[in-house]
């Protein structure tokens, strides 16, 4: 079973916090407010703090023109979303916020699919993948409010990596004409360097769903702050962060590889 059906609400603390009690679809594996009043999942909400800070390291890297200047893209700002919104959410444990969690997911899905799939297109038909992306996930959105499954967002999240693994291997593989056989290597390994990396994170997310008791025995044995370490749901956070992070920054090589190419046709 995934996280739209399994629950591990009614812990010992779960009434007793600054946003009791929880009302979200989703409640996951570590207890509810054992580690802090204010938050209601500690680890899964500091965890978070790895989408921000990469998303921050790439607007104030190379290129930031100072604080209120940073260089940022579409894909930064939807990390940035994603580590805001996920931490207010388990933080929470409210309804209303679950869908910052989840919108945020599938903004950062949105913002890799759009980079991937105008990559080597005319600005004409990349323009219209974007629009037609736009109003994509627009709809989705406005029929996932009216229809709050937590299946369907899992679907659309996971169906968004899918397309962006197979435009990315095309690019990498079969496009015409070839990127630099060096540079096409490089960034394959380094996008399936990535995607291993947000795989390891997912196996561990449903490790923490399926064996929530085990481990919350294994939590309590060894008490703090070994036990943090058994809160698997924030190494999800953490290693998708780094994942989807190391994705980024070879989409973003490929897109200034694009700028070159087209700067030596005029």
């Amino acid at each position: 079973m995934g996280h739209h059906n399994i629950r591990f609400d009614g812990d010992t603390h779960a009434l007793n916090g600054a946003w009791s009690p929880p009302t979200s679809r989703a409640n996951f594996c570590e207890e509810d407010y054992a580690l802090s009043f204010y938050l209601a999942e500690f680890i899964n909400s500091v965890s978070n703090i790895a989408y921000v800070y990469l998303a921050l390291r790439y607007m104030y890297g190379p290129g930031s023109r100072g604080i209120f200047a940073p260089r940022w893209d579409f894909m930064s700002i939807s990390l940035l979303g994603l580590g805001i919104g996920s931490f207010l959410f388990h933080a929470s444990l409210r309804y209303l916020l679950e869908f910052a969690d989840e919108f945020s997911m599938l903004g950062l899905t949105w913002s890799m699919l759009q980079v991937s799939l105008t990559a080597r297109q005319s600005p004409t038909k990349a323009r219209l993948i974007s629009i037609g992306l736009a109003i994509f996930f627009t709809v989705f959105a406005v029929f996932y409010v009216q229809s709050p499954l937590i299946i369907y967002q899992v679907f659309a999240f996971a169906g968004g990596i899918l397309l962006v693994i197979l435009r990315g291997s095309y690019l990498f593989h079969w496009v015409q004409p070839a990127f630099p056989k060096a540079k096409s290597r490089d960034w394959n390994a380094r996008m399936w360097k990535g995607i291993a990396t947000c795989l390891v994170g997912y196996v561990l997310w449903n490790i923490d769903l399926q064996y929530c008791a085990e481990l919350r025995s294994i939590r309590h044995q060894l008490g703090l702050p070994w036990a943090l370490v058994f809160e698997l749901h924030g190494w999800w956070h953490v290693l998708t962060a780094i994942g989807a992070s190391q994705f980024m920054d070879v989409a973003r090589e490929v897109r200034d590889e694009v700028k070159e190419e087209e700067k030596k046709r005029r």
